[in-house]
């Protein structure tokens, strides 16, 4: 049986929509977007389809079927008009620049698929903060976190990127393994707060809790060093450093973040937290 009679004859829209497997809507869409040519109408006024709108149409649909978006067909055959009168031929110089797209694509989803597979196993929210630091932090109890603590490594990560939160890992892991540790931050924090509460920024109070927040920041550097967490840190930068070194773009420079952060601090606590920085890495230095 013949397939391809050589009399030139025309079918339809609603036939050539049947032969192709697809829908007539489908084909006016193709129209109307200029994956295909629009035919002449015959006398009754309807479009009429020739063989090479037919193969066009079997075509678009092999091409979808293998999940390549419309937009990405007709620039394949619109390349393929520039680039050669065959075809099948341009469009397979164009599938080579479609495979990498895919092939990006396909990463993206297993990078998602890495995030979920870390929140099956380590449980939300933790399984949310980039690898790095849900590895460091997951050998840790439930529980053991507070969310604060999460939050706080939420904002860090998306300042200094996921090297900076799993370094500041540490210092929620002495306080979620030393009692005395915690107790002691909690009372500063609290401390700190009160100083939200129209305290003068130049009150002796502020002064006296920046020296006992530095006090405290150099023992848990202590309590960090006596674990091992500063080679676990050093271990971290060695392993993850290189691999991370795009992740630049999704960070935000501390400057853009107290611009961007609703911080509600009083005059009194931003003098207070300065001061106890400035103290610390005087003390630092020192050592």
């Amino acid at each position: 049986m013949n397939l391809y009679p050589t009399a030139a004859r025309q079918v339809r829209i609603g036939d050539a929509a049947a032969f192709a497997g697809i829908t007539p809507r489908a084909i006016r869409h193709y129209h109307e977007i200029g994956l295909l040519p629009e035919p002449e109408r015959g006398g009754d006024g309807r479009r009429r389809y020739g063989h090479d709108d037919m193969i066009r149409l079997l075509w678009i649909r092999k091409m979808a079927e293998a999940g390549i978006s419309l937009d990405d067909v007709r620039v394949a055959f619109g390349e393929a008009r520039e680039e050669t009168s065959d075809e099948a031929g341009g469009i397979e110089s164009v599938l080579g620049r479609l495979e990498e797209t895919m092939a990006a694509q396909e990463a993206a989803i297993q990078r998602r698929r890495a995030v979920v597979q870390r929140l099956q196993a380590v449980g939300s929210p933790l399984g949310l903060l980039s690898e790095v630091v849900a590895e460091r932090l997951g050998h840790l109890p439930p529980g053991a976190l507070r969310p604060s603590d999460l939050n706080a490594l939420l904002v860090t990560e998306r300042i200094f990127g996921p090297l900076g939160a799993a370094i500041q890992a540490g210092t929620f892991i002495v306080l979620a393994t030393r009692p005395d540790l915690r107790a002691e931050e909690d009372r500063l924090e609290a401390a700190e707060a009160a100083l939200d509460d129209g305290v003068d920024p130049d009150d002796p109070r502020v002064d006296e809790l920046a020296g006992q927040r530095c006090a405290h920041l150099l023992a848990l550097n202590e309590a960090i060093e006596e674990a091992g967490l500063d080679a676990a840190e050093e271990r971290i930068f060695g392993i993850h450093d290189a691999d991370l070194a795009g992740d630049e773009g999704r960070r935000m420079s501390a400057a853009a973040a107290i611009t961007k952060m609703p911080y509600d601090f009083s005059p009194a606590r931003r003098r207070c937290v300065e001061l106890a920085g400035r103290l610390f890495g005087e003390a630092l230095a020192d050592i």
